[in-house]
């Protein structure tokens, strides 16, 4: 039976509400997101100045990067690749040796993904749950460093004058939240945490946007989100939080790339891993200049983005094996309540190369 899932059917689940953003090939592939993921990342984005901030050191390309051409997979809500974009620190670094970079925008972790497996991009960034439907469906991807994000970035929430007051409570209640995404995991674990099954929830997928529509007008008693839609609903509504994702989910974003550029060009991998260190760094120390700049690009205020991007944390790090427990985790329980149709193990697709901590 699960032979019958493709690569694009299972790293598509999910992710309909893309139909009305893509070109025709994008559209025909989101169709079969019927399943439900929603955009992962639309968290945490921001975008550093095109100017210098600092970051002058560039890596001088081995020969084994020598004639390469990296294409990197980004969104706007991907504060680092959208950052290091916009500098132009990864040109500069590859430029002494002939070798160039382009540039690929997507709406979302899924897309991006299946750009990947299509082989139109050899690395990206994306939440934890895209990579675990795309191994699920075959896609040759390999994680190679993590960025700790943070558990204090996604929330359940109620409205200001809800008499609901403990996660226990929403057992029997109506909950938005965006199927497949890092909220529908910390969905999961909280009712479990409160002795409520999933089951026992009214579940109403939506992408955020819908799902603010909702929660304003009251048509949902709960929400399950991430910043910067959090932010913008405490802003905006006064909305209490149920509970964070503290030792309940990790929240963690991954930046993977396709085994093929792992296998053939690792110096080349390693050169884009030190640049997006240093750019990490940046919006690390920044987060008030992060939300300025993210601002015009969210059409979010950005006083609402600096509360967002200082509950964040930025790093590029290696794969523990904390972590990897912590994304199987994930992955289990994804195919637990049948989000995805079989067992994966994320080790197996984990980077053995060194990232650069310092």
């Amino acid at each position: 039976m699960l032979n019958k899932f493709s690569p694009t059917q299972l790293l598509g689940m999910g992710f309909a509400f893309l139909q009305r953003f893509q070109q025709q090939r994008i559209r025909t592939f989101s169709l079969l997101f019927a399943v439900g993921f929603s955009l992962t990342l639309a968290v945490s984005a921001c975008s550093p100045s095109a100017s210098n901030n600092g970051t002058q050191e560039t890596t001088s390309p081995s020969p084994a990067a020598s004639g390469t051409t990296v294409h990197i997979g980004y969104q706007k809500a991907s504060t680092v690749l959208y950052a290091l974009k916009a500098k132009g620190e990864l040109e500069k670094a590859f430029a002494a040796s002939g070798s160039s970079v382009t540039w690929s925008e997507f709406p979302a972790g899924p897309p991006l993904l299946e750009a990947l497996n299509s082989g139109s991009i050899d690395f990206g960034y994306t939440g934890e749950s895209p990579p675990i439907f795309a191994q699920a469906g075959g896609v040759p991807l390999v994680y190679v460093a993590y960025d700790p994000w943070s558990p204090k970035a996604e929330a359940i929430l109620v409205p200001k004058d809800s008499p609901i007051k403990s996660v226990a409570e929403l057992k029997g209640k109506k909950i938005a939240f965006a199927k497949g995404s890092n909220a529908n995991y910390l969905l999961v674990k909280a009712l479990e945490k409160a002795g409520v099954n999933y089951s026992d929830i009214q579940r109403v997928t939506l992408t955020p946007a819908d799902a603010r529509a909702v929660f304003e007008r009251k048509k949902v008693d709960a929400w399950a989100i991430w910043d910067p839609y959090l932010a913008v609903a405490e802003a905006a509504t006064g909305a209490r939080t149920l509970t964070d994702a503290m030792g309940l989910a990790p929240n963690r974003g991954y930046y993977l790339a396709a085994k093929s550029f792992v296998d053939a060009k690792p110096d080349a991998l390693k050169i884009v891993l030190d640049k997006v260190k240093e750019v990490s760094n940046w919006a690390k120390n920044n987060p008030g200049e992060v939300a300025k700049l993210l601002s015009p690009a969210l059409g979010i205020d950005a006083p609402v983005l600096e509360i967002a991007e200082k509950r964040r944390k930025y790093d590029v790090l290696p794969l523990t094996d904390e972590v990897i427990t912590k994304q199987q985790e994930v992955a289990d329980t994804f195919y637990k309540i049948k989000l995805i149709p079989k067992e994966i193990k994320v080790k197996e697709i984990v980077w053995q190369g060194k990232v650069n901590n310092s």
